[in-house]
C-alpha cells in the first residue's frame, strides 16, 4: 500500500467510525424499520452506478469510432469492476444489477417502490434530479446525497471520481446491521432473504475483489500528483460525511416514529 493511500486510510478512519457505530442501527429491529432505512439508501446503490458509469465513460472508450483510451491495466479494473456491478448473479441464478437486485429485496419484504421507480422514470423522461426528486417525494437527506455524488460526477475530474468511489462508497456496512439482517431473516424467511443475499453478495465482491481494484485505479489515475491526491482526500471525506447525513436523515425518521407509537 502506497504512503499516501496510507495516509488517506488514516484520515478517514474517525468518519468511518462513526459511520460503523452508527446510531441507526439500534432503532432497526422489524421488517418496518428496514423498510424506511431501505426507502433511504437505494438511493445510493442507484447513484453508485451512475459514479462507476462516468469512470468507464472518462477511463474506456464508450463512443465510435472506438480507439483506444488511457491505459489497457486501467480498461481492465473499470471493465471488471462495471461487469461486476451491472451484471451480477442473483440468489435464483439471474443475470442482474446490484441496483435491480435491491429492488427484488425491497419489494419481497414489503417496501415500497413507487418512489424510487418515479424517480427513475422523471430522469428517464428528461426531468432534471430536483424535478425528479420532487415528483418523487424524496426524502431530503436522499437528495442531499445525490446531489453530492452528481457533483463529483460533473466536475470532470476523474481522480476525485475514482477517489469518491474507492474510499467514499467502498464497503461500510457494518457487522452489526449484517447481524440485525440476520437475525431478522431467520424469523422472516420469506421476507427478507433476498435483501441477505444482497448484503452478502455485496460484501464479498465489493469488500473484497473491488476495493482492491478500486485502490489501484485511484492510485494509477492520482500517480505522483500531490495536488490530486489532496483533493481525493477532501473528496473522500465529504462522500463520507454525506453518507453520515444520509444515516442521520433515517434516524430522525425511525426517532419520530417510535414517539409517535410511544
Amino acid at each position: 500500500m502506497s504512503v499516501a493511500i496510507e495516509k488517506i486510510h488514516q484520515s478517514l478512519s474517525p468518519l468511518k467510525e462513526e459511520i460503523v457505530h452508527h446510531k441507526v442501527y439500534k432503532l432497526i429491529n422489524s421488517i418496518d424499520e428496514l423498510k424506511v432505512f431501505m426507502r433511504y439508501h437505494v438511493y445510493a446503490v442507484w447513484d453508485f452506478m451512475s459514479l462507476l458509469k462516468v469512470l468507464q465513460i472518462n477511463l474506456t472508450c464508450t463512443t465510435l469510432p472506438w480507439f483506444p483510451v488511457g491505459s489497457g491495466a486501467t480498461r481492465s479494473l473499470i471493465n471488471e469492476i462495471v461487469a461486476g456491478e451491472e451484471a451480477d448473479v442473483d440468489a435464483f441464478g439471474n443475470k442482474k444489477s446490484h441496483f435491480e437486485m435491491y429492488l427484488d429485496a425491497m419489494e419481497q419484504c414489503g417496501a415500497a417502490t413507487d418512489e424510487i421507480n418515479s424517480f427513475i422514470s422523471a430522469l428517464k423522461s428528461g426531468k432534471t434530479l430536483d424535478q425528479a426528486f420532487e415528483l418523487a417525494g424524496t426524502p431530503l437527506a436522499a437528495r442531499e446525497f445525490v446531489n453530492y455524488t452528481f457533483s463529483i460526477i460533473n466536475s470532470g475530474k476523474t481522480h476525485n471520481q475514482a477517489a469518491a468511489f474507492t474510499f467514499g462508497r467502498e464497503d461500510l456496512i457494518p457487522n452489526m446491521f449484517h447481524s440485525i439482517v440476520t437475525d431478522l431473516n431467520e424469523k422472516f424467511p420469506n421476507q427478507i432473504s433476498l435483501f441477505k443475499y444482497y448484503l452478502d453478495r455485496h460484501i464479498e465482491v465489493d469488500g473484497d475483489q473491488h476495493s482492491h481494484l478500486a485502490l489501484e485505479m485511484t492510485a494509477a489515475l492520482c500517480s505522483n500528483k500531490a495536488a490530486y491526491w489532496n483533493e481525493a482526500e477532501i473528496c473522500s471525506k465529504q462522500a463520507l460525511l454525506q453518507r453520515i447525513k444520509l444515516w442521520d436523515g433515517v434516524y430522525q425518521e425511525l426517532a419520530q416514529k417510535e414517539v409517535m407509537t410511544a
